[in-house]
């Protein structure tokens, strides 16, 4: 996807304001328990490579919850706004924070193993446990 795939995004109030291009028009989810004490659901992302950039980040907070990710979101209103590699190598943004969600398909789940028992998602897709997320990530970063 090209510079003309970017979209647009925002935190609630407006007042961080992003945009990123996606590495493909699916929407990913994860059951990670860190995900999601800090969504206070699944984290419903997008993966966007490196291509996250903003506009305005008067408000944005930065959360490293790792030896290697952080979380970002909005200090003023709380928003989750995206999961990046601390080096910025890759990033998921939330969903919904796209001002423009046209053509996503719900395509993955990962850290499938730490799911719990009480939902479960209709959808047909691919399925990842921690173990396997993490082996791409190394993989990734040795390519």
């Amino acid at each position: 996807m090209g510079e003309e795939c970017r979209r647009a995004g925002a935190c609630l109030c407006g007042s961080v304001r992003l945009s990123a291009i996606p590495s493909k028009l699916e929407m990913d989810v994860c059951h990670c328990s860190m995900c999601r004490r800090w969504s206070g659901g699944t984290f419903m992302a997008v993966p966007c490579g490196d291509s996250l950039e903003f506009e305005s980040a008067g408000t944005l907070g930065v959360y490293r919850s790792s030896d290697y990710a952080e979380r970002l979101f909005c200090t003023a209103c709380g928003s989750t706004l995206a999961w990046r590699m601390s080096d910025g190598s890759s990033a998921a943004v939330a969903m919904h924070v796209f001002t423009d969600t046209e053509g996503f398909v719900f395509a993955e789940e990962i850290f499938i193993d730490e799911k719990p028992p009480h939902y479960s998602f209709a959808n047909d897709t691919r399925k990842l446990t921690g173990a396997e997320v993490m082996a791409q990530f190394a993989s990734q970063q040795g390519a």
